[in-house]
């Protein structure tokens, strides 16, 4: 219900460009469960060893970018998609989330995989929708980005539905 892109609409660059098929989308999103989880780890760590300690809470956003940064790029095996994971602001913002909330570290990696994997099944629902709309007549002023902006949306809507059943 709350997925982090569908509802908080973070990490769309790589949601609206990977979702081309679904074996690209799988790969996307098992990276971006990978990060998650990990920079969850690190990032409250972080946070609760050292920020807190040294009353240098307001560093919490420069510091997460850059222990972010340097996760993606000590996984090089991601290749493709290190770019898109790189700037993807649903790391950043399940970073932050975690620490508005106040979790503990155990709650944060919980809360990154939750998340990653909300993300995975709504990449991989998307592109399943986009290699059967590439068979369909659209009409060329919806061909492209209009059409997967639309089916963006009504998954948006479907999965707000759910909103009263949890």
């Amino acid at each position: 219900v709350n997925n982090v892109v569908l509802s908080q609409f973070l990490g769309l660059c790589p949601f609206l460009g990977v979702s081309k098929n679904v074996k690209t989308s799988a790969g996307m999103g098992a990276a971006v469960i990978f990060v998650i989880t990990i920079a969850s780890f690190v990032t409250s760590v972080i946070y609760k060893g050292i920020l807190v300690n040294l009353n240098l809470e307001f560093l919490q956003t420069i510091v997460f970018i850059l222990v972010i940064a340097a996760l993606v790029q000590f996984v090089e095996a991601l290749g493709v998609y290190l770019p898109l994971i790189t700037t993807n602001c649903a790391v950043l913002g399940v970073a932050l989330t975690n620490v508005q909330k106040s979790y503990n570290i155990l709650e944060s990696v919980i809360n990154g995989v939750g998340t990653s994997v909300g993300f995975t099944i709504a990449i991989v629902m998307l592109a399943g929708v986009r290699e059967k709309i590439e068979h369909n007549d659209v009409p060329y002023s919806f061909q492209g980005s209009p059409i997967v902006l639309i089916t963006a949306g009504l998954m948006a809507i479907a999965f707000f539905g759910f909103s009263g059943l949890i």
